[in-house]
């Protein structure tokens, strides 16, 4: 007697999911909030004096870290991270100074892109790109509110402060330290984001015909 082939369903959909609207929103909502008072209390607190930032006062010099008086680092663990603040008016990393435009679009762009994953790329049990999602979202907002409001980016984060490479070699392009750059919360979130993204897209496929509908 022949056999009918099991049946099965299409992967359902996160639009249609509560629980990955959710996952996504929950994450996002709580990076943003950690990267915009994280740098509030950074910049009221590590150079001892509060750091008042205004749009004007960015736009009127060619380098914003200017703006803050010198002070010694805060020393959280020592040789491994340090908070000293730097006003950055260009991208991860300083990458593109003076490009405040580009980036907003640019910003604008990929955050419309991470939604557009999340709805064509997913499905609905699949948390941890939910998760990462939620992160660039978040880290996305959070350094593009800074530059709407002043014009440049707060950072303050600064690991590996005193790490040189070894036996007096230099990177090509000039300088021993190994990590010189100073960032802050929305651009570890959108490091974690990608590194989880690629992550999930190179891990084997996991059979998605396996999705109950209604998940």
């Amino acid at each position: 007697m022949p056999t009918e082939p099991p049946s099965t369903s299409p992967p359902v959909s996160p639009l249609r999911c509560t629980r990955a609207w959710v996952v996504l929103l929950a994450v996002a909502v709580v990076g943003v909030v950690a990267d915009l008072a994280s740098k509030s209390i950074a910049f009221s607190t590590v150079a001892g004096t509060p750091v008042i930032v205004t749009r004007e006062d960015v736009l009127a010099t060619a380098n914003p870290s200017l703006l803050i008086e010198a002070h010694e680092p805060v020393v959280v663990i020592p040789r491994v991270l340090e908070f000293t603040l730097v006003l950055n008016p260009g991208a991860v990393f300083g990458i593109g100074a003076g490009q405040r435009v580009v980036f907003i679009v640019f910003t604008c762009f990929a955050m419309g892109f991470a939604m557009y994953m999340f709805a064509k790329w997913t499905v609905a049990r699949d948390w941890s790109s939910h998760a990462a999602l939620g992160m660039l979202i978040s880290g996305g907002i959070g350094n593009l509110y800074d530059r709407l409001r002043f014009a440049c980016v707060r950072d303050f984060i600064h690991p590996l402060p005193d790490a040189v490479l070894p036996f007096g070699w230099q990177f090509p392009w000039g300088g021993r330290v190994i990590w010189p750059y100073v960032s802050n919360v929305a651009d570890l979130l959108l490091i974690i984001g990608v590194a989880m993204l690629v992550w999930r897209a190179l891990r084997p496929h996991r059979t998605r015909a396996a999705q109950a509908p209604g998940a």
